[in-house]
């Protein structure tokens, strides 16, 4: 059963500072630009907790993670920070334009305490294999400062949308939290204290299954947490290193204009190949994909030559998967050939897996075709990852990259089936977007 409760939250006292100027985005989108940012605009932002900076002669006594604990331990004294005197389960929705369109949506969750378990209990499923240097650093940081500064994103469904119905209730009342951030995305938050609320929601998400969404690393960080620290106690039973703090969203759209759940793609951009030729990966790649080419000679021609391509990739070319190339001068739309037998040509991955344009992509085009193989995939030897288009595009034209692979992205009830069966998804597969915001609230390993 998926265990949820309320929580003490600390949060930031609006009466000492703008809510917008010292939250962040999650610690592994924060590039070295945004940290310098976030560190000008407050001397209170998250950023020197979640993220902060090395410095020459950084010790064992006096490194980023030692000051990380007595900046937040300093906060808290000076009230920067404060303790929800009731416990309570968080209304958290977000509006947000999709990108590269003037569409605005809302996505709609709660942030609640979630019982940490081992994958083999069957209540909390991944789709991400996680790499071990940023859960060394994470753990790191949660044993110093003993506290969740971030959000698990976490996904359940609730086809007949009882939650949802509860959070919107709660919406109607006075905004706790309200902020805008960089990507012009407005979060709000909602305290619910109501005890009948509250005990609805929990009894409601009980017998659901959980699916990491996004936040692997750190979930596994907590799962780490909770065996060191019960080795030491001996307890394993209700220690708060039990509990991790998660935002937890329905798969199932409950209202048509809150269809808050988008996943966007994740291009591969490709180079350090040592006799890359476009052609010969083309005709290597027939005898799998039909192919369209999309051929321009001027800027102008080009614009069109994008547009057309970039329909054709996103209507999959009648539900079969497709993946786009682009080399320079052209752009390629990969199809797969009906004829194709991914039974035969993939028996290790499962049906719903092969059906996957990312799959294909590292399967056939990358491994079969380029010769990458998965080992220098994980060890990123050859590949780099880009969410805008117009950026990986750039790459190739700059000289950066050799080759550059555009993705549609995957659809949420796709993740969650793959996820529940147990299996899991190459790197970087999903983007689930907006981001949750770190600091909105906070949970401290506290003794009760």
């Amino acid at each position: 059963m998926a265990d949820v409760s309320p929580f003490h939250a600390y949060r930031y006292n609006l009466d000492r500072v703008t809510l917008a100027d010292v939250v962040t985005q999650p610690y592994d989108k924060i590039t070295p630009a945004m940290q310098e940012r976030y560190l000008a605009v407050s001397p209170y932002n998250l950023i020197q907790v979640e993220k902060g900076k090395p410095e020459p002669g950084d010790s064992p006594a006096n490194n980023v993670y030692t000051r990380a604990e007595q900046v937040l331990a300093q906060w808290i004294r000076d009230s920067i920070l404060v303790r929800d005197s009731s416990p309570a389960l968080y209304a958290y929705f977000q509006e947000y334009t999709v990108p590269g369109t003037t569409e605005r949506r809302t996505r709609k969750g709660f942030i609640g305490l979630g019982r940490v378990e081992d994958y083999a209990s069957g209540v909390v499923f991944r789709h991400e294999q996680t790499l071990t240097g940023p859960k060394a650093d994470r753990l790191e940081l949660l044993r110093h400062t003993r506290t969740h500064t971030g959000q698990l994103f976490m996904l359940y469904t609730d086809p007949e949308c009882r939650i949802d119905a509860l959070l919107d209730c709660a919406a109607k009342q006075p905004v706790t939290a309200q902020a805008t951030d960089e990507y012009d995305v407005t979060h709000r938050l909602w305290a619910i204290t109501n005890i009948a609320t509250i005990a609805t929601i929990v009894r409601e998400i009980a017998p659901k299954k959980l699916v990491i969404a996004d936040g692997h690393h750190r979930y596994e960080t907590a799962l780490a947490y909770r065996n060191e620290q019960r080795a030491i106690s001996g307890d394993r039973a209700e220690g708060p290193y039990e509990r991790a703090m998660m935002t937890f969203f329905n798969t199932r759209t409950c209202n048509a204009q809150a269809e808050g759940l988008l996943i966007l793609p994740t291009h591969r951009v490709v180079s350090n190949l040592s006799d890359f030729d476009s052609e010969a990966l083309r005709r290597k790649m027939e005898a799998f994909f039909e192919q369209e080419n999309y051929i321009f000679g001027s800027n102008s021609a080009r614009a069109a030559a994008y547009e057309k391509f970039c329909r054709d990739l996103q209507s999959r070319a009648n539900n079969r998967p497709a993946v786009g190339m682009y080399a320079g001068r052209q752009f390629t739309l990969f199809r797969l050939r009906p004829d194709v037998d991914l039974a035969a040509l993939m028996p290790d991955i499962s049906p719903a897996q092969r059906q996957l344009d990312v799959v294909l992509l590292h399967r056939i085009l990358l491994e079969k075709g380029l010769g990458i193989a998965p080992a220098a995939v994980v060890a990123e030897r050859n590949i780099t990852y880009e969410r805008d288009m117009h950026m990986a595009i750039a790459a190739v034209d700059q000289g950066v990259a050799q080759v550059c692979f555009l993705l549609n992205g995957i659809g949420v009830e796709e993740v969650a089936q793959i996820a529940l069966a147990g299996e899991v998804l190459p790197q970087k597969s999903t983007d689930f977007y907006p981001k949750l915001l770190s600091g909105l609230t906070l949970y401290r390993l506290e003794q009760k």
